[in-house]
């Protein structure tokens, strides 16, 4: 689980110094329907004669690579910029902060005669 929070202080090209940023994830935006890919694609498939291009089956990957987006706050830049991070199945943005709920104190040494923890290791802890 990836915990990201939603402002970041970091580098800003246009600023030329590190500022405060805010934080999102990157989506991709909706395919144009009149880029020339497309265009040909859809002018290969008219007509008689079934699927033309081969259509990919053999997905080998289970996870996306994160990309931040990163909008500096300064009223007058708001410059945006990437930030590609590693592959994680569970991504979350400003979750609150995990928080370890009991500490375990573990003696480290024991008598040598009866085995038990020393005097001076019990009168430490309290």
């Amino acid at each position: 689980m990836v915990n990201v929070p939603k402002t970041r202080r970091t580098y800003c090209k246009k600023c030329k110094k590190h500022q405060p940023h805010k934080v999102t994830q990157y989506k991709k935006g909706k395919d144009s329907l009149y880029a020339q890919g497309k265009r040909r694609y859809d002018r290969k498939q008219s007509g008689y004669g079934g699927q033309t291009k081969p259509i990919f089956r053999k997905k080998a990957k289970t996870t996306k690579k994160i990309v931040l987006r990163l909008e500096c706050v300064e009223p007058n830049c708001r410059s945006k910029r990437m930030l590609a991070i590693k592959r994680c199945k569970h991504f979350e943005l400003g979750g609150d902060k995990k928080r370890k709920v009991g500490v375990i104190v573990v003696p480290l040494c024991f008598c040598h005669v009866c085995g038990s923890v020393p005097q001076c290791f019990i009168g430490a802890a309290e």
